[in-house]
C-alpha cells in the first residue's frame, strides 16, 4: 500500500489540475460564445434562444478544449510538484521521468474517455438541436446547400431530389423536388415534412431495379410546367420514393461534425458501397479515432516543459508557453484537414501528421539538456 501513495499523489495533482484548466478554458468558452451571439439577438431569437443555443454547443465547446486543458493541467500540475522540489526528491529517490509521466497519463485516459463519450452519444444530439434552434430563428429563409441532393436518370428524365433534413427514424425536414425532361424543367414540388413508410415492400430485386423506399410527405405545393403553362396545386400528402434507406438518408443530410465515430464509420462504408467518398467525413472520422493519441502526445509536451530545457523557467511562463503550444496544435490540425481536403492527400495521413510531430517535438525536448 505504501508503493502506491506516490503514484496516487502524483496522479491526483495531475487530475485535479487538469480538471480545472479543463473547466476553466470551458467556461471561458461558453461566456464569450454567449456574448457573440447577443449580437444576433432580434424578435424571432430571444436572450433564451441565445442561451439554449449555446447550452447545447457547450459539450462541443468541451470536446474542442480537452486536449488544450489536458497540456495546461499537465504543465501547472507537474509545475507545482517542481517548484516544491518535490520532483527532485523523486527522480533522486531513483524513480525515472518516463515513470512519472505515465503516473501524469493516467487522468489524462479520464479526458480521452469522456471525449470519446461525448463525441459517441452527446454530440450528435446537442448539435442537431443547437442547429433547429438557428434555424428556426435565424435562418429560416436562407437557402442551405446543405442536406442530401438524389439525382436519378431515366432515359432522358432526371428526377433530383433535395432533403434539408433527416433523423435515423425515417423523418424528413423540408423536401424539394425537381422533374427535368431533355434539361428542361416540367415540375417542381416542395413539402413542409415526411415519414417513412414502415410497412412499403421492396421492389423485385430479380428484375435488377433497386430497392426503393417510399416516405409520405405532407404540406406539398406543385408546380407543372407544359407547353408553357404553369399549374400551381396543393395537397396535404403525397408519397416519395427513393433508392437509399431511411438510416443512410440521415447520415447523408448530417455535417461531418455532427457524426459519431459509429456513424462517421457507417457514411464510409455507404460511399465505399456507392463507389465514391467524402474526404470531410474521412477526415472527420479519422481525427476523431486518433483524438485520444493527440491527448498523450501533448502530455509528453506538456512534460517536456517540466523536465526538459524549460525546466529551469518559471511556472507562468510554462503556463504560457503551454498555451500556445495548444493554440499551435489547434491550427496544426485544422491546417492539415485544408491540406487533405484542398490537395486530395490522405486523410489518415493528415489526421496523424499533427500527432506525431507533437510526440516527436515532446521527445526531443525531453531529451534535450542545457
Amino acid at each position: 500500500m505504501k508503493s502506491l501513495i506516490l503514484p496516487k499523489y502524483v496522479i491526483v495533482s495531475a487530475l485535479l489540475a487538469m480538471t480545472a484548466a479543463v473547466m476553466g478554458l470551458w467556461l471561458l468558452q461558453v461566456i464569450f460564445s454567449y456574448l457573440g451571439e447577443l449580437e444576433n439577438l432580434s424578435d424571432t431569437y430571444t436572450l433564451m434562444d441565445a442561451l439554449r443555443f449555446i447550452l447545447y454547443r457547450s459539450p462541443d465547446f468541451l470536446v474542442q478544449f480537452i486536449p488544450t486543458g489536458v497540456l495546461l493541467g499537465a504543465v501547472v500540475g507537474l509545475g507545482l510538484l517542481a517548484n516544491n522540489s518535490e520532483l527532485v526528491i523523486m527522480r533522486a529517490a531513483g524513480i525515472s521521468m518516463y515513470r512519472i509521466i505515465g503516473w501524469v497519463m493516467l487522468p489524462a485516459f479520464i479526458f480521452v474517455l469522456l471525449a470519446l463519450v461525448v463525441n459517441q452519444f452527446v454530440l450528435p444530439i446537442t448539435n442537431q438541436q443547437a442547429a433547429a434552434i438557428k434555424n428556426d430563428a435565424i435562418y429560416s429563409k436562407i437557402i442551405s446547400i446543405n442536406g442530401y441532393w438524389s439525382v436519378v436518370n431515366e432515359g432522358n428524365r432526371q428526377d433530383v431530389v433535395y432533403i434539408s433534413y433527416a433523423d435515423s427514424e425515417g423523418r424528413l425536414g423540408e423536401v424539394k423536388r425537381y422533374q427535368l425532361d431533355d434539361g428542361n424543367l416540367v415540375g417542381a414540388l416542395r413539402a413542409n415534412e415526411g415519414i417513412y413508410q414502415q410497412n412499403t415492400p421492396a421492389t423485385d430485386q430479380a428484375d435488377g431495379v433497386a430497392t426503393r423506399y417510399v416516405w409520405q410527405l405532407s404540406g406539398v405545393d406543385e408546380v407543372a410546367i407544359n407547353n408553357n403553362r404553369v399549374e400551381k396545386t396543393h395537397a396535404d400528402t403525397q408519397t416519395l420514393t427513393l433508392p437509399i434507406a431511411p438510416t443512410d438518408v440521415h447520415l447523408l443530410t448530417k455535417e461531418p461534425e455532427d457524426l459519431s465515430l459509429s456513424d462517421l464509420y457507417a457514411h464510409r462504408q455507404l460511399m465505399k458501397y456507392q463507389g465514391t467518398r467524402s474526404v470531410r467525413h474521412e477526415l472527420a472520422f479519422w481525427q476523431k479515432l486518433f483524438s485520444p493519441f493527440a491527448v498523450l502526445s501533448l502530455v509528453l509536451v506538456a512534460s517536456s516543459f517540466v523536465f526538459g530545457s524549460l525546466r529551469s523557467q518559471g511556472l507562468g511562463l510554462r503556463i504560457v508557453l503551454a498555451l500556445l503550444t495548444g493554440l499551435l496544435f489547434s491550427y496544426l490540425t485544422d491546417l492539415a484537414g485544408f491540406v487533405a481536403l484542398a490537395a486530395g492527400l490522405s486523410p489518415l495521413l493528415m489526421a496523424l501528421l499533427p500527432i506525431l510531430l507533437s510526440a516527436a517535438v515532446g521527445v526531443y525536448l525531453l531529451n534535450k539538456k542545457h
